[in-house]
C-alpha cells in the first residue's frame, strides 16, 4: 500500500495527530524482535553512493543479539519517505515486539514555499503547515510526519526508537565547534508527544562527544568526500556511537536496551 501526501494524511486532523496516542493492540510477539531502521543516507547500505562510504546501520547489528533490517535510502527525509510509502511498507511487515529506530534530518532543511526539492518540511514543532511552490501539495512539519510513522508503528505492536540525526564533520575548521541542527530537538519533541512505547536517542550528541575525544585529525580522516557522509570505518564508529548511548542510558532506557551485546565497544 502506497501513501500519497494528499490521502495519507485526510484521515486525521494534524491536532489529532499530535495529541493522540496510539495504543498498541494485542498481538502475539515474535519470540525474538527484529529492529528496522529507517532513514537517510547516513544510516543506509553504501552510503553516498560513492564507493567511498557507508551508513551506520549496516554495522548497528555486531553490537545487537537480534535481527537488524536496514531500511535506510539515501537522499530521504522524514517527508519524502513518509511520502512514497516506505514507512508504511516497513509498518506493513512489523510484528508485535519488534523495534524500529527512525533518524532523519540531513535532508529536511529549506523551505516547501521556495524551490520545494520535495525532501524539506514545513518550518515549526507542531499544527504548521505550509504549500509546496512546485506541487501545491500541502506539506507538515518534521514532528508531524516522525509521529505518524511512529503511529503506524505502535499500531502494530511494535516500540519505536526516535534518534536524532548524526553531526556533520565537527572539526571541519580545525577546531572542535558542535551545533545541534533543529531536528535533534524535533526528534525528542515528537518522543514527547507520543510517550508511551517510543523512545529518543541523541545520536548526535554521542557521536559528538566520540568525536571531541578522536580530535581533529582522526575525525577529518573518517570523511573522504564531504563533511557529512562517513567512511566504513566511520559508519562502524557511528553505530558503536549509538550502541553505547543505548547502553549506557544517554538519555534514559529504551526498547533496545536488553538486545545490546555483553560489554559493547566504549567510543566516548
Amino acid at each position: 500500500m502506497r501513501f500519497s501526501s494528499v490521502s495519507a494524511l485526510m484521515a486525521l486532523t494534524v491536532l489529532e495527530a499530535i495529541a493522540t496516542p496510539v495504543t498498541p493492540p494485542d498481538l502475539a510477539p515474535r519470540a525474538t524482535p527484529t529492529v528496522y531502521l529507517c532513514g537517510d543516507s547516513t544510516m543506509a547500505k553504501n552510503g553516498a553512493n560513492d564507493g567511498d562510504t557507508d551508513g551506520w546501520g549496516q554495522y548497528f547489528g555486531t553490537y545487537t543479539t537480534v535481527s537488524v533490517v536496514n531500511k535506510a535510502i539515501g537522499g530521504r527525509s522524514a517527508r519524502s519517505y513518509w511520502n512514497e510509502g516506505r514507512f508504511a511498507d516497513v509498518a506493513n511487515v512489523v510484528k508485535s515486539g519488534d523495534i524500529v529506530v527512525i533518524e532523519f534530518g540531513h535532508n529536511d532543511g529549506g523551505s516547501p514555499e521556495s524551490n520545494d526539492n520535495g525532501r524539506s518540511d514545513c518550518p515549526g514543532t507542531g499544527t504548521e503547515t505550509c504549500v509546496s511552490d512546485a506541487t501545491g501539495e500541502t506539506v507538515y512539519t518534521f514532528v508531524f510526519y516522525v509521529i505518524q510513522a511512529a503511529k503506524l508503528m505502535t499500531a502494530k505492536g511494535a516500540t519505536v526508537v526516535l534518534s536524532s540525526q548524526t553531526p556533520n564533520n565537527l572539526w571541519e575548521t580545525g577546531s572542535f565547534v558542535s551545533a545541534p541542527p533543529r531536528f535533534v530537538g524535533y526528534q525528542l519533541t515528537a518522543q514527547k508527544a507520543l510517550g508511551a512505547n517510543v523512545y529518543f536517542v541523541d545520536h548526535y550528541q554521542a557521536v559528538s562527544n566520540m568525536y571531541k575525544k578522536l580530535g581533529n585529525s582522526a575525525t577529518n580522516a573518517l570523511y573522504p568526500n564531504d563533511h557529512t557522509h562517513t567512511s566504513p570505518t566511520g559508519a562502524s564508529l557511528s553505530a558503536q556511537a549509538f550502541t553505547q548511548a543505548i547502553h549506557t542510558n544517554l538519555n534514559g532506557t529504551t526498547s533496545l536496551g536488553s538486545y545490546i551485546v555483553s560489554n559493547p565497544p566504549t567510543v566516548y
